[in-house]
């Protein structure tokens, strides 16, 4: 009589290992997200040339973590003048913005001819880009009480001259006011105020990937058609599309 011999049963402790492992993978993945690695895409030209529309970051969450647990791991170093950040935008939270710091709290700060000027002093900023055009008073000389941009929030509008003195705005504690690079073709604390610190995420690391035109061929249209038209001809286009050179490179 000849036995047929059985299949061996499945290793019941390799099963539990392996999802184990799995969960241990998410719960890693998800606290990494929640705490310390953030995705970002650039939606704007207003921090341009420093970052352009299209323009995929990794944001470093913990840089300004200011408690036991963030110092433990990382040392806490407060946010500085010149550093980039991204943040909740104040008028609509919901929003996340990215800006360069300018202003720091206890900093008096005007703008005279486009110049910015910290306590009395020039900046250097080699960073900025200028467009060409006819000069605007509420936006080259901020700020200049009595004139006023069609695009300026109306709290805002209201708020902003009481903390001017001598024709210096006056930053106030725990906020700061932010510029994007691209000077002239930025919304940033000029027309909505100050980015109270809680209001910080955190500071972009890296430009992990750099897509050009990523939503130009859309501006024609906005039917389902188009949508759909649009995504097959970036899946299909995608190592043409992507800034190679701008890839891996380090946000300053």
């Amino acid at each position: 009589m000849v036995t047929t011999p059985q299949a061996a049963p499945a290793n019941s402790g390799d099963t539990v290992e392996s999802i184990q492992s799995l969960v241990a993978t998410v719960v890693v993945a998800v606290f990494a997200i929640t705490f310390i690695i953030q995705a970002f895409q650039i939606p704007s030209p207003s921090m341009e040339t420093t970052l352009l529309v299209g323009d995929y970051l990794l944001v470093d969450k913990l840089r300004y973590g200011d408690s036991r647990f963030v110092n433990w791991i990382l040392p806490y170093r407060p946010v500085k003048r010149g550093d980039i950040v991204v943040f909740h935008y104040p008028v609509n939270p919901a929003q996340h913005f990215v800006k360069r710091v300018i202003g720091l709290p206890g900093d008096r700060l005007r703008l005279r001819g486009k110049r910015v000027l910290i306590n009395g002093v020039a900046l250097e900023e080699s960073y900025v880009r200028y467009l060409p055009g006819p000069s605007d008073a509420y936006r080259d000389d901020f700020p200049k009480l009595g004139v006023i941009a069609p695009s300026v929030d109306a709290t805002w509008w209201e708020e902003f001259p009481k903390l001017v003195r001598n024709g210096e705005l006056v930053v106030p504690e725990d906020h700061y006011f932010v510029m994007g690079d691209n000077r002239d073709n930025s919304s940033d604390s000029r027309y909505w105020g100050f980015v109270p610190r809680e209001n910080i995420i955190g500071r972009p690391l890296v430009i992990y990937w750099s897509l050009r035109n990523a939503e130009g061929d859309l501006a024609a249209g906005t039917t389902v058609n188009d949508k759909i038209f649009h995504f097959a001809y970036v899946a299909t286009h995608i190592f043409q599309m992507t800034r190679w050179d701008r890839t891996f490179r380090r946000v300053r």
